[in-house]
């Protein structure tokens, strides 16, 4: 047994603890601006736009500040426009901004967003083009996908624009408008989509990505009107790519709602590349010519969590992709002086077979199916009991309320038949709310259509203009299906970073705010980019994979003192855990003990 421990000993274990008093002095929720702050530093964004929106000289405050600012709140922590005064202060962004808290009012905000709409393509080109050279950023390859904004609420001065892309002054050489030559996106009505009520009103942000083993890394962006498509966008984005980064050469990758031929060869006239999908009706005809001779190879790429399966001994089913690649030439119908019976361009089209996909839309396929039935059986028993909307007129809405936008709606067709007078007398006393039935409804499934197309099923072509010296279809695909982080960019520019809340009635001020956060997406997926960069080779895979949300929290709870006397203030700094110290080091950013001592006076002796 052990001795027992006297209350003496026992409080000398302890450290000594009293109340020391109080002193003058609040905390500011520094948090995650430890790391910001100095990143907006790195990559020059108040610089860059000072050098494009040179400030009046009685200007109390440049452009870039007041700017630099707005993007830091959004990465911090989205909010509306009219509280990042308050939020300055209970941050203590005013420290580092050195601008006073009264001083972040509406008008001057305001100020800052109309002169940034004049400049805005020219700023964020010149940020990409820094960040590209300072973080070490390929821009051979881009990622391009769009996504919607929703909006509510009126904006009267919101009208649809002229576009990017015009015809100059000799008819040959396209006029591309771009900054104060470009109205806003028109806020409108957009095309219908799956997850977007109807009639919702919105624009289009298409957002180029950059991918590679550090994970995405947005580089550009553009507004769409909101009733334009991938096509229109991503014909803009080249536009805007080709007047504002001339000389860069790279390989684009999309969907196929951004897929036309002419979107291939304005990249070949760039000397660039394409890698894209198509919709599978623009080359089912061409597949149909070739399936019986087309070389079928299993492709390297696999999901995480079918690598995970392989690894892992897993019963569960290992589904796997298969390519074909044919040789192809692509005609464009669209007319010129130069072309009068349109272009020609030659491609390498991949046909793709997934068994994961071929199993997913045969289950999809079958719940339409099954919907749709159970819809039919009931418009046949509603007839055949001569209940309400029960005639000729009122068939075809019941059939269009069934069908909906199910692709599975062809496979189906229905018809009134009239009932013999033998059958109306055989027929049983309607009961109360019903009247005697003079038809019945009847449905056909038609079976053959369905085999046709489930032979299709788990198939997909991707086009590549990319020549076959540069990179194997095998390669090619396991680049297009990195496709896949555009959309994690996408859910990241409408979730932590929040477009809204929006409380701008000025279309031009909402599209500078769109333009802004696609510099704070910027930002915020540098974090990961620098912090996984810096990792030695034997990192934990989950250190490899950590994101900005994950080493942002790590400050959460980081404060400064801010302690007030009659005529200033001093600032006093907290210290840094472990892991803090360690995530500043790897991101290769000063402590804020020491980016405030560069940014702030010393103190009067």
């Amino acid at each position: 047994m052990g001795l027992a421990r006297s209350p003496q000993s026992r409080q000398t274990a302890w450290m000594s603890t009293w109340y020391g008093g109080q002193i003058n002095a609040k905390g500011a929720a520094f948090g995650s601006l430890v790391v910001i702050a100095p990143l907006l530093e790195q990559m020059r964004v108040a610089d860059i736009i000072d050098q494009h929106l040179p400030a009046d000289e009685q200007a109390e405050f440049g452009y870039g500040t007041i700017l630099s600012l707005l993007i830091a709140a959004r990465v911090y922590s989205p909010v509306a426009l009219s509280r990042v005064s308050e939020w300055a202060v209970a941050s203590g962004a005013d420290v580092l901004w050195k601008i006073d808290a009264d001083k972040l009012n509406d008008d001057r905000i305001g100020r800052a967003l109309d002169a940034f709409y004049d400049q805005r393509h020219s700023i964020l080109s010149s940020l990409a083009l820094q960040v590209a050279k300072t973080f070490e950023v390929p821009l051979n390859e881009l990622h391009y996908d769009p996504t919607h904004v929703e909006f509510t609420g009126a904006y009267e001065d919101a009208v649809p624009r002229s576009g990017v892309v015009g015809i100059g002054d000799d008819a040959l050489t396209p006029l591309i408008r771009s900054d104060s030559q470009l109205d806003p996106a028109h806020i409108t009505k957009g095309r219908a989509m799956d997850d977007v009520r109807k009639g919702t009103k919105m624009i289009h942000v298409g957002l180029g990505v950059v991918v590679d083993e550090f994970g995405p890394m947005p580089m550009c962006g553009h507004t769409i009107d909101g009733n334009q498509n991938g096509r229109t966008a991503v014909h803009e984005q080249t536009a805007l790519l080709g007047k504002h980064l001339p000389n860069l050469k790279l390989t684009m990758i999309s969907d196929r709602g951004t897929f036309s031929v002419g979107h291939l060869l304005r990249l070949k006239d760039a000397e660039c590349n394409a890698i894209c999908s198509v919709p599978w009706r623009d080359l089912c005809d061409l597949f149909d010519t070739h399936c019986t001779t087309l070389l079928w190879k299993d492709a390297s790429y696999h999901s995480i969590e079918q690598q995970r399966r392989r690894t892992s001994n897993s019963t569960l089913p290992l589904e796997h992709y298969r390519l074909a690649v044919l040789q192809h030439t692509l005609h464009d119908d669209e007319k010129s002086d130069a072309y009068p019976k349109g272009r020609d361009i030659k491609c390498r089209v991949i046909f793709v077979h997934s068994t994961a996909d071929a199993k997913v839309v045969r289950q999809q396929r079958q719940k339409q199916i099954d919907r749709i039935t159970k819809e039919l059986l009931a418009i046949e028993a509603s007839f055949a009991a001569g209940r309400r909307n029960t005639d000729a007129a009122s068939l075809p809405k019941r059939m269009s309320r069934a069908f909906g936008t199910a692709n599975s709606a062809k496979y189906f067709s229905g018809e009134l038949i009239p009932l013999t007078k033998a059958e109306i007398q055989q027929l049983p006393k309607p009961t109360k709310n019903s009247h005697t039935p003079t038809h019945r409804f009847a449905f056909t499934f038609n079976d053959a259509l369905l085999k046709a197309d489930e032979q299709y099923d788990g198939y997909n072509a991707i086009v590549t203009t990319v020549p076959a010296s540069k990179g194997s279809a095998d390669s090619l695909f396991t680049r297009f299906k990195q496709q896949a982080y555009s959309e994690q960019v996408n859910s990241q520019f409408k979730g932590p970073l929040a477009v809204r809340p929006v409380f701008l009635h000025s279309a031009r001020r909402i599209e500078s705010l769109m333009f802004l956060l696609v510099i704070a997406l910027m930002t915020h997926f540098l974090v990961q980019r620098t912090y996984r960069k810096s990792l030695p080779a034997n990192a934990p895979d989950k250190e490899r994979h950590v994101t900005t949300l994950t080493l942002l929290a790590a400050f959460r709870n980081y404060t400064i003192l801010v302690q007030r006397s009659q005529n200033d203030r001093a600032i006093i700094t907290t210290q840094l855990t472990p892991r803090q110290k360690e995530i500043l080091q790897r991101l290769n950013l000063p402590t804020p003990a020491q980016h405030l001592q560069r940014i702030l006076p010393r103190p009067p002796d």
